[in-house]
């Protein structure tokens, strides 16, 4: 049996009843883009994405698929614990942030351990900072060091004046000093390419996660069963409980690489992330640009189900919300939604779920293995 898990990273489809706790009273990632003129999303819209509780109104008669509404049982709106999370693993305590940058100790530690002095050490949006601060950083040979309101500890570097390996290595040194107290999600290499005022990112970043507890990735694997991952799924589970991975730096390569996994033999799971909703779109507030995305994702995602063998399984989901509509431009706490899709599956509204978790115990089910992890068994509802 072959799964495929799905996530539009940042697709969230209502504020949570806590959101005012994280300052996203009102955020609807999903309701900001769907009055754009560049959304289209025929095939979502027919599995049943607008009946879920609290969708804009425009429900169908007869979805195709299994649909619900999830909540996020963890602390946090960040990529790692809505990721983890979908994989059974509930975190109660939500990762360090920095508002104010680093403490001294850490950037005193790193400039010792790397040998590079750094700049910038504030939370800032990673276009804004290379611009800001790149000149500064290739003409004295320093490390921009720099968060967001996600618990990571990023470092933009210049591919030319420091070379990948090099800046991955700094990665790590930075992962091995930020633990305990100071254990943020993830340390991020952001290289950049270009001349003052025209800087842009590349596609060689690499995320270094915490390595997460058993999950659902670490039960099918032990099983015996296939755990693909395309895009930064790997990175996010620091490679536990992966078997293969193919790559997936934006939505175009991550869903290229998906049609090419749609293709294979393989008995498990392929767990997908596709980046661009959320780096591209939602952190910069394009909501235009995020409503085509979608669009975009919605033809392939028509074509994709049409490879689904007769027991296929394809699921789709969120892991937070990024409202490209609100004046932050930093993740939301939102719901998510859950679509379930194959021949086999039973169109059903499975209501309100307490926690993502319910996808990777479904998941563990369907493909026969059991586990006593956090979630809801779904199987015997969506099973025809």
């Amino acid at each position: 049996m072959r799964i495929f898990l799905t996530v539009l990273d940042s697709l969230g489809i209502g504020e949570l009843p806590d959101a005012d706790l994280y300052g996203d009273k009102g955020s609807n990632t999903l309701k900001a883009i769907y009055n754009s003129p560049e959304f289209n999303a025929p095939t979502m819209t027919d599995m049943g994405l607008f009946n879920i509780v609290g969708t804009p109104d425009r429900a169908v008669k007869n979805p195709t698929a299994a649909y619900c509404r999830l909540s996020e049982a963890s602390a946090g709106k960040d990529t790692v614990t809505g990721h983890w999370e979908m994989c059974q693993i509930i975190s109660n305590r939500p990762f360090p942030t920095y508002p104010n940058g680093f403490p001294k100790e850490i950037i005193d530690e790193f400039e010792k351990q790397t040998g590079k002095k750094t700049i910038c050490n504030l939370p800032y949006s990673g276009t804004e900072v290379i611009n800001d601060y790149g000149e500064e950083s290739i003409r004295d040979g320093k490390l921009i060091v720099y968060t967001s309101a996600d618990s990571v500890f990023q470092i933009a570097a210049h591919e030319e004046y420091v070379p990948i390996k090099e800046l991955y290595k700094y990665c790590e040194i930075a992962r091995n000093i930020l633990c305990g107290e100071h254990a943020v999600g993830r340390v991020i290499a952001r290289p950049f390419i270009g001349t003052p005022g025209d800087f842009k990112r590349t596609a060689n970043r690499h995320d270094y996660s915490l390595e997460p507890p058993t999950c659902t990735l670490d039960v099918l694997k032990n099983a015996g069963k296939d755990v693909i991952s395309v895009g930064k799924i790997k990175d996010i589970f620091a490679g536990k409980g992966i078997t293969e991975a193919y790559p997936g730096a934006t939505n175009t390569v991550a869903m290229d690489s998906l049609s090419k996994v749609l293709d294979m033999d393989f008995d498990g799971l392929c767990f997908t992330n596709l980046v661009d909703f959320d780096a591209v779109y939602g952190h910069r507030n394009n909501i235009d640009g995020y409503a085509k995305a979608v669009s975009d994702f919605d033809v392939f995602l028509k074509e994709s189900i049409e490879k689904l063998r007769d027991d296929d399984v394809f699921i789709l989901t969120s892991d937070h919300g990024c409202d490209p509509s609100t004046p932050s431009t930093d993740h939301s706490r939102e719901y998510t939604f859950g679509l379930f899709y194959g021949k086999n599956i039973e169109s059903c509204d499975l209501g309100t779920l307490s926690a993502f978790a319910s996808l990777g115990k479904t998941i563990c089910s369907l493909l026969g293995v059991e586990n006593s992890l956090e979630g809801k068994d779904l199987s015997n509802l969506i099973l025809k």
